[in-house]
């Protein structure tokens, strides 16, 4: 075959392969652009599913960080005690002394430990932080006259059904919390007078030695 046969031969043959080379080309270009697209939409899509995640935890983290005082409704509380204290008074006025007594003996027990743990954390903050200690020994005090309270009211109770053995205890435990110079102390110890347990009156008439 001479070089003259050889342009003859080559030119159609490059022709035919530049078309189907264009071909080719033109069938690929799309699809890898597609993919490009594609993959493009998919890390972009990656990155906002991403972000939105990150923001839910980040939310959520926030929310829990947040510390909301009580409401004073949870069953550890002078409010749950007041209203202990109000259900054994309707009680004593439907004599149903049953319930009264049940109702009293909770509050006594529920003030007691609200004012023990109150104790504890002023005596954990003194020193510390004596802002916060004397708010818990203020509460503390306030919750043990609660407790004062309820203990002299059961103590009626048992009084009124003839039960000296059970309410003279109770007297004389709010006589030392109370110390005989307070108004509930000496409201305690005129019980024990009344009921013949003791035999001097306090306080003392101007005339008494």
């Amino acid at each position: 075959m001479n070089f003259k046969t050889l342009r003859q031969f080559f030119p159609p043959a490059i022709a035919c392969w530049s078309v189907a080379a264009t071909l080719i080309w033109g069938a690929v270009l799309p699809v890898a652009a597609q993919s490009s697209s594609s993959n493009s939409n998919n890390d972009t899509n990656s990155a906002v599913e991403n972000s939105d995640v990150e923001a839910t935890n980040s939310q959520s983290q926030g929310e829990a960080e947040v510390v909301r005082p009580s409401s004073g409704d949870n069953l550890l509380s002078m409010a749950s005690g007041e209203k202990l204290l109000e259900e054994a008074k309707t009680a004593i006025s439907e004599e149903n002394y049953e319930t009264a007594v049940s109702k009293l003996q909770e509050a006594r027990q529920l003030f007691n430990q609200l004012s023990n743990y109150y104790q504890e954390l002023a005596s954990s903050f003194s020193g510390i932080d004596n802002r916060i200690a004397r708010s818990q020994r203020s509460l503390a005090a306030d919750t043990a006259q609660m407790r004062d309270e309820a203990t002299y009211r059961l103590a009626l109770v048992y009084r009124s059904q003839n039960q000296p053995e059970r309410a003279v205890p109770l007297l004389v435990q709010i006589i030392q919390s109370q110390q005989p110079t307070r108004e509930l102390g000496q409201k305690a110890y005129q019980q024990l007078l009344e009921m013949g347990f003791v035999n001097e009156p306090y306080p003392r008439s101007g005339n008494d030695s």
